[in-house]
């Protein structure tokens, strides 16, 4: 038993290496389509606009804002989509697919369009909801040398990019669903970040008494993710249950759980994400959940690597409404790539 057992880990190592390999051979196109689509973008803006779109590498200050909430309750600088021509708008979601893969790109988008939901169900309106109000903001000039970056942001939606010499990291990447579940009109049934929960689910379920009891760690869910939109963050604690402490088949429905937030990303980035991954060692991911196990009930798990932290919320609107977030320790930001380009450089 204990030979099927390490015979069924060495395999899904083997199968992570060969997805690693296989996401990196695609990634220098991958970068390459993003410098295109930045330069594309920003070539089909007037001065005006171009001055509100792009600010310097260095302006850390700005690069390291970033909030999920409404515009009205965080002021957001960039170009807003709605603000642009019909042309621009393409482009500017061009430079969206860039960074996403098609599934990631669906997901996205389609939060937006939960805005027009929101405006219907929210009477009287608390906030304007409006599936373009989302801005769009350059650092630095794309190139496929030197460092630069990017960030696409607005309600339920932040993504930050940073780019030096074709290289890519995409940290914090926030996606959240309000409703989590549309439960009336022509769109009931939908679910944004369906698969998101519903892998997060299978994994609890699937381990035993014991390991579940290891992975709970709280009766009652947190109104919302621990890091909030804080800049700095620390690994958060307790742990939960380590992925060395799981069966193959258990770490098969970890590894699910984890495609279901990297695969939103370009190869590129995925494949960086899975590499880092990889390197500081699969068995030291750990799962841990908090709050109700049945579906509708309010609820949260986080899934955290030496190098990485994802949390996953759904407690608000009485558990439909979702917060998800993905966080680098050592490079939100892009920041150690950065270091070492001013290190390098300079």
């Amino acid at each position: 038993m204990k030979r099927i057992a390490t015979a069924g880990v060495a395999l899904a190592l083997i199968l992570l290496g060969t997805l690693v390999t296989g996401l990196a051979t695609s990634a220098q196109r991958a970068s390459a389509r993003m410098v295109t689509a930045a330069s594309e973008f920003l070539g089909a803006l007037t001065p005006e606009q171009r001055a509100r779109a792009v600010f310097a590498l260095d302006n850390t200050a700005e690069r390291t804002r970033f909030n999920f909430v409404p515009t009205e309750a965080f002021a957001r600088n960039g170009l807003v989509l709605r603000e642009m021509s019909e042309p621009q708008r393409k482009l500017a979601h061009e430079l969206l697919k860039s960074g996403l893969s098609d599934r990631g790109y669906f997901t996205y988008t389609q939060i937006m369009e939960l805005e027009k939901i929101l405006k219907v169900l929210e009477q009287p309106a608390r906030f304007e909801r409006d599936s373009d109000k989302y801005f769009v903001s350059i650092f630095g000039t794309p190139a496929d040398k030197g460092a630069w970056g990017w960030r696409f942001e607005g309600h339920h939606i932040s993504l930050h990019f940073t780019m030096l010499d074709g290289k890519p990291l995409a940290s914090p990447t926030f996606a959240g669903s309000n409703p989590a579940e549309v439960r009336d009109g022509p769109e009931k049934g939908k679910r944004v970040l369906g698969q998101q929960e519903d892998a997060g689910r299978a994994l609890l379920m699937a381990l035993d008494a014991t390991q579940r009891a290891t992975a709970m760690i709280s009766a009652v869910a947190p109104n919302e993710i621990v890091t909030n939109n804080r800049v700095d963050i620390q690994p958060l604690s307790p742990e939960g249950i380590k992925a060395s402490a799981m069966t193959p088949v258990q770490r098969e429905a970890l590894m699910r759980l984890l495609d279901s937030f990297v695969g939103l990303m370009s190869s590129d980035v995925a494949a960086d994400r899975m590499a880092r991954i990889e390197s500081a060692g699969t068995g030291n991911i750990a799962f841990a959940w908090a709050g109700g196990v049945e579906r509708g009930q309010k609820h949260y798990y986080r899934v955290q690597g030496p190098t990485f932290l994802i949390e996953f919320d759904n407690t608000q609107n009485n558990g439909n409404h979702v917060h998800s977030i993905w966080r680098d320790f050592k490079d939100d930001f892009g920041r150690d790539l950065l270091r070492e380009h001013i290190r390098t450089s300079h």
